[in-house]
């Protein structure tokens, strides 16, 4: 089994209800989303062009890039529009305590081997 870590990314009133906040963690650009009731992170690059998941708009638990309006599950990281394109983008746990949110890490992310 692969060591993981929980990292400390954000404070939960940083991050504003049905939003996202791009976050760097060990040189790795992720994005943390408020969905209300919890938050998701996913790397915060598009499959298709590389565009800016955390500026995107929230539908539901999805994510649409405000590049060319690919629409990304924030659960699975699957891309559900367009319908044939098979990429995906890295999901992470979260955990909010204290009004802390945190995110679980692989540490080859950690060591930059990922």
């Amino acid at each position: 089994m692969s060591e993981r870590r929980w990292i400390r990314v954000a404070r939960r009133d940083h991050v504003p209800p049905r939003e996202g906040r791009a976050a760097l963690v060990a040189g790795r650009e992720i994005a943390i989303f408020n969905l209300g009731d919890r938050f998701l992170a996913v790397d915060n690059r598009c499959p298709h062009r590389g565009g800016p998941l955390a500026d995107g708009i929230l539908s539901g638990s999805t994510v649409v890039c405000p590049l060319h309006a690919w629409k990304v599950s924030l659960e699975s990281g699957a891309v559900r529009r367009p319908g044939d394109a098979s990429a995906c983008v890295q999901t992470y746990p979260t955990r909010v305590e204290h009004d802390v949110v945190w995110v679980e890490m692989p540490a080859a992310v950690l060591h930059g081997q990922a």
